[in-house]
């Protein structure tokens, strides 16, 4: 790809030009090059790659002050979601925009930066992480590049701005974003200097919210190809994860056919304790009930206890195939014999209940309970054929 084809893509791109950006760009003086478009959407469309939302992000040299006021002329609703860092968001019927002014930083501790507002773009550009991050799209698709990012970017080369242990002074989070762009958007390929700044900080991120660090680590982790990453970053003790974990890891990604976060999670579970793993990342109940199912899944299809997983965790089937695959060494003969049994099985509900056992005499108690759970076994085990005349024959009085 080149500049011009890039260049093109961005001028006939499908949210630049949709009435509601084009007028909310005209409020805040985009013909005058006063406000552009920035940051992801303008870097993915440049690459021509797909994004999940089409909501965007805008700088602009008015004040918040002035973005509120001409947006309560214009009658758009506005929310004060960052006014301490400049930062409004605009709704104008589906499209929701977030308008930052022009910051320069003033002071940082690693964690958050004290910020004055300005006029110069060249110095908003400068304080952002990365240069395929310091892109801007004027109103009529003019891409403003202030800091060549544009070569960087169809290099596919994620490349600090300026001095890379100055900006992750800045804010340590940018170690963990630099794995993450290194691995969504130039394959995994680390820039040598990035990644001994990196190697550098590693023992000073301690001090990051969980919460922020684990939402980086969610989205590396939904990458389709995030191993060899992952691998770096244990390396530069940004991570530990141990090996064998890792080596999984690399097989699930080039065996599997789908690599995504819960399949993944359920992997590092082989191998690392849940309550370490949730605490570290801050993932939710949801998150791990999930990932344990898969893994649950897994296991059972390694053992060949189909009727089991299926019944169990339908819902878990097709993410714990892609994990059996890798857990238990299937080639693709084993994987494909797998889905095919699983694709003609036909799920039933378990026929029996307590109150089926207490008709039949036994009482109501943890005896019960535990017949109960004997006989749903011995059903599936059977693969759901035994009726319940056949159950209850089997009973315990």
């Amino acid at each position: 790809m080149n500049t011009g084809d890039a260049e093109g893509r961005l001028k006939r791109s499908e949210w630049l030009m949709r009435p509601e950006t084009q007028r909310l760009m005209a409020m805040l003086d985009g013909a005058q090059g006063r406000t552009r478009a920035v940051g992801g959407i303008v870097r993915d469309t440049l690459l021509d790659l797909p994004r999940e939302a089409a909501d965007i992000d805008l700088a602009t040299e008015l004040t918040p002050a002035e973005v509120i006021e001409r947006a309560g002329r214009a009658g758009v609703s506005v929310y004060p979601t960052g006014l301490a860092h400049g930062t409004v968001t605009l709704k104008l019927d589906s499209l929701a925009a977030e308008v930052t002014t022009l910051r320069e930083d003033v002071e940082t501790d690693g964690r958050h930066a004290v910020v004055r507002f300005g006029t110069s773009w060249r110095h908003d550009a400068s304080r952002r992480d990365f240069t395929l991050n310091a892109l801007y799209a004027g109103m009529d698709g003019t891409l403003f590049d202030p800091l060549g990012g544009l070569d960087d970017l169809l290099a596919r080369k994620v490349r600090f701005i300026g001095n890379p242990a100055r900006r992750i002074e800045e804010d340590r989070l940018r170690v963990y974003r630099f794995f993450r762009f290194s691995a969504s958007h130039a394959a995994e390929r680390l820039d040598p200097d990035g990644y001994a700044a990196c190697q550098a900080a590693a023992g000073t991120l301690g001090r990051l919210a969980a919460e922020r660090v684990g939402a980086e680590m969610r989205r590396m982790l939904s990458l389709a190809k995030v191993s060899n990453t992952l691998a770096a970053m244990v390396r530069a003790d940004v991570l530990a994860i141990p090996e064998d974990a890792l080596k999984l890891l690399h097989h699930y990604e080039r065996r599997g056919r789908r690599s995504d976060l819960t399949g993944r999670l359920a992997i590092l579970l082989t191998a690392m304790p849940a309550e370490a793993l949730q605490e570290s990342w801050r993932l939710s109940n949801d998150e791990m009930r999930t990932a344990q199912a898969v893994l649950t899944v897994a296991q059972l299809l390694g053992d060949f206890r189909i009727y089991e997983a299926a019944y169990r965790h339908p819902a878990a089937l097709a993410d714990g195939v892609e994990v059996a695959m890798v857990l238990a060494h299937w080639g693709e003969a084993g994987r494909a014999a797998v889905l095919e049994q699983l694709e003609r099985l036909d799920v039933p509900q378990f026929p029996l209940g307590g109150e089926h056992l207490m008709a039949a005499g036994i009482k109501p108690g943890p005896a019960l309970g535990t017949e109960l759970e004997r006989l749903e076994r011995l059903w599936i085990e059977g693969g759901f054929a035994l009726d319940r005349d056949a159950l209850l024959a089997l009973a315990r009085r």
